[in-house]
């Protein structure tokens, strides 16, 4: 019953989770846009007012003026953006306790990285959430705030760093939640420990009739700059859960730092042409080559040399004879052993492992059928990625890794009896 209602509950807060991220990015590209696109405002504009735009949607117009500290008078009706940040973060740190934190032995721990209690793991991820966030606020207070380009370059270094640390103590799939998560969370923490506080002392300011300070605009912009160049990357490494060649091989870490440049390339060739009209075609040259460099670093099969080289020389100790070692027969039988000893316990009709009430995805692995169906799945997540086992609970070794990846390549799933 709990196994039951905690799907449920996972999909729901899920569907929360999509749900506020969307008003809460679309909200942030909006001011961005509405922002850099400001113009001189024609004849005499209001004390203060430093641009205006002019915007049609929804069959009306709209005259917007943005004052550059405050207007001269606080208005009677204002609106604050903030709730759509806190709304993603709690509804994110919520899915991600249900899933990574309740379900530690099977998405966050891989006792090969490191052989953490359930507690231990969940800890370390909180705490480096926390953490992040305090280093992060440290360099942007630091004299590197003078300087956006030195202070980007600086963060850019230190995300990278803390991707490669969660990469040595947590599964593939953890590792690359965990850094879409300080993203995050560092995003959040802009709009509730500086944005929102900076803009209440001008509101307090302007009630008392005092002059608000331009450097709390300048700082709360700053950090509205940096989210929105993390936009594009935290929600390419949210999604990087359902696809195991993105977070499940060696080189996680690089390709979430690869990540961090496409999404900030990308986004420049918007602000730029909501700046100046201008299109910068290359910034989609190069985000498409940085890409060709993720999936190249996906595939990269490092992780597998020794184990292959270990595998290819116990064949010739084995068989003898080289032609008997390309039977697909043979290779097919060892990888039916070894899936129904390291899979078929989930991915069952009736699963074996605690709670689990259908196989993951509705994926059977019990019988020679179900596994020659199966050969492409079997292929991104056990051969091309590390995603299953997840965690590799089960202790799939390499060498057998690499028996699966021999039989898939001498037929690509074909099986003779």
């Amino acid at each position: 019953m709990w196994t039951y209602f905690a799907e449920w509950l996972s999909f729901g807060v899920r569907w929360l989770h999509v749900v506020t991220a969307i008003a809460w990015i679309g909200s942030s590209f909006y001011f961005i846009a509405l922002d850099l696109g400001l113009r001189q405002p024609h004849g005499a504009p209001p004390a203060g007012v430093g641009g205006e735009a002019w915007q049609v949607h929804g069959g009306g117009f709209y005259h917007i003026q943005k004052y550059m500290v405050a207007p001269a008078h606080m208005p009677d009706d204002l609106t604050w953006f903030k709730w759509e940040s806190y709304a993603t973060w709690l509804s994110g740190f919520a899915l991600l306790f249900l899933v990574y934190y309740v379900g530690a032995d099977l998405y966050l721990i891989d006792a090969t990285r490191a052989d953490l209690p359930v507690w231990g793991a969940s800890l370390i991820g909180m705490a480096g959430l926390a953490l992040g966030w305090l280093v992060y606020d440290g360099i942007c207070k630091s004299p590197l705030r003078k300087n956006d380009t030195a202070l980007l370059a600086v963060l850019f270094v230190y995300v990278v760093a803390a991707s490669f640390v969660f990469s040595q103590l947590f599964s593939g799939r953890g590792a690359m939640l965990h850094t879409g998560a300080l993203i995050a969370t560092i995003m959040t923490a802009n709009v509730f420990f500086l944005i929102i506080p900076n803009q209440k002392i001008v509101v307090a300011d302007l009630k008392a009739g005092r002059t608000p300070d331009p450097a709390l605009g300048k700082a709360a912009k700053q950090r509205s700059l940096h989210n929105n160049y993390l936009t594009l990357p935290v929600i390419f490494l949210m999604l990087s859960n359902h696809y195991p060649l993105a977070f499940a091989t060696q080189y996680n870490w690089a390709i979430a730092g690869l990540v961090l440049l496409m999404g900030a390339v990308i986004r420049h060739f918007f602000n730029t042409m909501h700046r100046t009209h201008r299109k910068l075609w290359w910034c989609w040259g190069l985000a498409a080559l940085i890409f060709a460099i993720i999936i190249t670093l996906s595939g990269a099969p490092g992780w597998r040399a020794e184990a292959q080289a270990a595998e290819a020389s116990q064949d010739a100790r084995l068989l003898g004879d080289p032609a008997r070692a390309l039977g697909t027969s043979r290779y097919f039988e060892k990888a039916e052993a070894i899936i129904q000893s390291r899979c078929s316990m989930c991915h069952a009709r009736a699963p074996l492992w605690p709670g689990l009430n259908h196989a993951p995805k509705l994926v059977y692995l019990e019988t020679a059928d179900d596994i020659i169906v199966n050969a492409r799945l079997i292929d991104r997540q056990s051969v091309r990625s590390h995603a299953m086992p997840p965690g590799n609970v089960t202790g799939l070794e390499p060498a057998e890794r690499v028996a699966l990846a021999r039989w898939i390549e001498s037929g690509s799933g074909s099986y003779k009896p």
